[in-house]
């Protein structure tokens, strides 16, 4: 690749990184309104079960500490030791990177032809959806991550393959979304792996440069925790 088309490329990655969150935002909206519901059920029940007090209720204000634990006091006179409040932690689900984003750049000057690009999706079981990117499909029918084109704006024509040049894909997950990340995050480079040799093109991580053993490492132990 020469040096005014690798120039181009990390201008487009860029680019259409932004474009595939839009996208990505299309992809994933079922399931976040589906977990955003479930969270307001699960607050409302618990609001209503902490502010259920008559008027002339007493109550003790106990201290907690880091731990979410709850140190003991003197209950006064005729009044009986209350129950120990427990803190409930933050869900580690949050604690996880909003979005993981790895590329695959085409080491021919002309780039990634779309009928080679839709056979390879193919062999590896990806599917094209109805936003026109590939996409992995699970056994509930939930997105597990998706694969975008580098060229704008970002999407896969569905017919003139032939006629379709792209100087890349990037690939798109987000392990809040996912009921086990770690998991998704396996097939998500072997994936990458496997049409980077089918394609011949160079993988790369999110900060646009070549994606190591080290850096898949890194991202396996931040999904384990």
């Amino acid at each position: 690749m020469d040096k005014e088309l690798l120039r181009l490329v990390i201008v487009l990655i860029g680019l259409l990184a932004m474009i595939g969150i839009v996208i990505w935002h299309f992809i994933k909206s079922f399931r976040s309104s589906r977990e955003a519901l479930e969270d307001e059920a699960d607050y409302d029940e618990a609001d209503a079960e902490d502010f259920d007090l008559e008027e002339d209720d007493e109550f003790a204000v106990l201290p907690i500490d880091l731990e979410g634990e709850v140190d003991e006091i003197e209950p006064p006179v005729g009044q009986s030791q209350p129950k120990p409040v427990q803190v409930e932690q933050k869900s580690p689900r949050y604690d996880l990177p909003g979005l993981i984003e790895f590329s695959i750049v085409a080491r021919a000057d002309e780039g990634f032809n779309g009928e080679e690009l839709f056979e390879a999706f193919e062999s590896v079981g990806l599917r094209y959806g109805s936003v026109k990117v590939f996409e992995r499909i699970d056994s509930q029918r939930m997105v597990d991550f998706a694969v975008a084109s580098m060229a704008e704006p970002g999407t896969f024509p569905a017919d003139n393959l032939d006629q379709f040049f792209c100087p890349g894909i990037v690939f798109f997950m987000q392990p809040r979304e996912l009921d086990n990340p770690a998991a998704v995050f396996e097939d998500f480079i072997d994936t990458i792996q496997a049409l980077a040799d089918r394609l011949d093109g160079v993988a790369w991580d999110n900060q646009r440069q070549p994606l190591t053993i080290d850096t898949i490492e890194q991202f396996r132990d931040i999904l384990a925790d």
